[in-house]
């Protein structure tokens, strides 16, 4: 449910117009080994395929393919530190036109790991369009639309998030919705 089609951040519709060649994936935080990987690093690492159902907090539910990286994979090529707990997802878009807080959304280390958990590059056989959140997305299985970030720009491994937006692990979060959404 990151409610936008497509984000209106300056940046991001540069890397679109160029078909996201310019596109790198942030990894930092509370790694070892910091990274940033481009689209075509992403598509060249392990890929997992899965059809699922998608369950929105607004009672509406879908069923795609995915196709993407494992999350773990991320994960583990940049050297995750033990003091890590949970891992954050920065987004390109903003949902508050008030603000410039753009969207972000966090799972802890077991959902992150978990093998359904991909950054998924494409829908139904398709490269992942932008109203889908091109070039990247989150795909966490067990866990309700919102917690699915589109658009994804960084990834940070942090111990606690008392330090990012309202300290309460994510957009909708920090609005009041729940921080565990699971099904």
């Amino acid at each position: 449910m990151n409610g936008s089609d497509s984000p209106d951040d300056e940046r991001y519709q540069e890397l679109a117009q160029s078909n996201f060649a310019d596109w790198r994936l942030i990894v930092d935080g509370l790694f070892g080994n910091p990274a940033e990987f481009s689209l075509p690093q992403l598509r060249e690492m392990p890929a997992r395929t899965q059809i699922t159902r998608h369950d929105c907090v607004e009672g509406w539910s879908c069923i795609g393919k995915w196709k993407g990286v494992p999350l773990a994979e991320v994960l583990e090529r940049a050297k995750l530190k033990p003091e890590a707990k949970f891992i954050v997802f920065y987004c390109a878009d903003a949902l508050d036109a008030f603000s410039n807080h753009l969207y972000y959304e966090s799972l802890d280390l077991v959902d992150a790991f978990h093998p359904q958990t991909i950054l998924a590059y494409e829908m139904n056989d398709r490269p992942l369009s932008i109203p889908h959140g091109a070039p990247i997305r989150l795909r966490a299985e067990r866990q309700l639309g919102y917690k699915m970030a589109k658009f994804v720009m960084r990834i940070e491994a942090v111990a606690a998030f008392d330090q990012i937006g309202q300290g309460k692990g994510g957009y909708w979060e920090d609005r009041g919705y729940d921080w565990y959404a699971g099904i």
